[in-house]
């Protein structure tokens, strides 16, 4: 059934389609991003490529030993058509060739990634090693003899056949597209690459009653914008107690800190590196210059700098959908704990 947004722009094409088109940039773009979701999984996840790659894409390690403890691989192919067994012969021959060689371990487990997703005829033969090992025996001299190494030809003979004869063909498996962008969902870069909008972002916590080392900053910047409001000290929030009014200003900066926290975390798991440290900048120099401006005393220098980045509209960021004015007028506590704003310069 059609709808007033797929009038707009058109049916929305499935990303296992939309992958299948990747130029191949893309797609080298793709695997990179969706190996920072295997971070979940593994103690480090390595991309590698080109020349000495020893015929490992990215590599999943289960330990700090890397290549020397338990690790998973996986080959990642682009191709017009879907992966072949001619075109993975070469690969499991690299796989055992440099483990017989001791450049690592045996991988715990071995999967084939395709852009196209994996033949049947391919599926076929993953899911019965058996048969796997002998296709590849008797694939060997046409695909690995002179495929693996351009410097020498890599003859199956003596110790080497026999490190064949006793590898565990079970290893080596496939990983469909579908669970490809499953796993791809779960980074910050699913959105940027694929659309449709950020996830429903949960509630900020409530500030706790005792403030955190991580507020200590930005609640000393406060107390001194209104102690020079006061023309006195304050030396904690408790000295608010009888300012009702600045008590309230007090509880509601802290809320306001809170959301820009939330909205930093919530961006760590939802779009790119950076976007979060950008929505920051932009907002720094859309205050700077009135919180540099001439101001009575250094609450006035908070608010009036605090009301204008509720006025920022930072529409160019990612994270614009998903903003609220505590968002806003919350970063410029952020700010001030890194001393990036300042509400009692100490040269006024």
């Amino acid at each position: 059934m059609s709808s007033p947004s797929h009038v707009q722009s058109g049916v929305p094409v499935p990303k296992a389609i939309r992958i299948r088109h990747f130029s191949p940039d893309e797609w080298e773009e793709f695997i990179e991003e969706w190996a920072s979701a295997l971070n979940s999984l593994y103690a480090k996840v390595r991309r590698f490529g080109g020349a000495g790659d020893l015929g490992v894409d990215i590599a999943g390690f289960c330990t700090d030993q890397g290549f020397l403890g338990d690790w998973d691989s996986f080959q990642c192919k682009r191709y017009d058509h879907p992966l072949r067994p001619g075109d993975i012969w070469v690969e499991i021959g690299k796989i055992i060739y440099y483990s017989h060689l001791v450049e690592y371990s045996p991988p715990r487990r071995h999967y084939f990634v395709c852009s196209q997703g994996v033949g049947t005829s391919l599926e076929k033969l993953l899911n019965t090693p058996g048969t796997l090992k002998e296709k590849m025996l008797e694939n060997w001299d046409k695909h690995c003899l002179n495929g693996i190494t351009s410097t020498s030809p890599v003859a199956l003979t003596g110790a080497l056949r026999d490190y064949f004869d006793a590898f565990d063909f079970s290893i080596f498996s496939s990983r469909s597209l579908v669970e490809i962008i499953e796993e791809h969902s779960k980074t910050g870069f699913h959105t940027v690459r694929f659309g449709g909008g950020l996830p429903q972002r949960p509630n900020p916590d409530l500030p706790p009653d005792t403030p955190t080392e991580n507020e200590s900053r930005y609640i000393r910047q406060i107390l001194d914008a209104y102690g020079d409001h006061l023309g006195t000290s304050l030396a904690d929030a408790a000295a608010l107690d009888s300012h009702d009014s600045l008590k309230r200003d007090y509880l509601r900066q802290r809320e306001r800190f809170y959301h820009a926290e939330s909205l930093k975390n919530f961006a760590r798991d939802t779009v790119p590196e950076g976007t979060f440290g950008a929505l920051q900048d932009e907002i720094y120099h859309g205050v700077v210059d009135v919180c540099e401006n001439s101001h009575a005393n250094g609450f006035e220098r908070m608010k009036a700098t605090i009301t204008q980045a509720a006025t920022v509209a930072a529409t160019s960021n990612p994270l614009v959908s998903t903003m609220k004015t505590q968002d806003r007028q919350g970063i410029c506590h952020q700010l001030a704990n890194e001393d990036r704003l300042n509400w009692v310069p100490e040269n006024d």
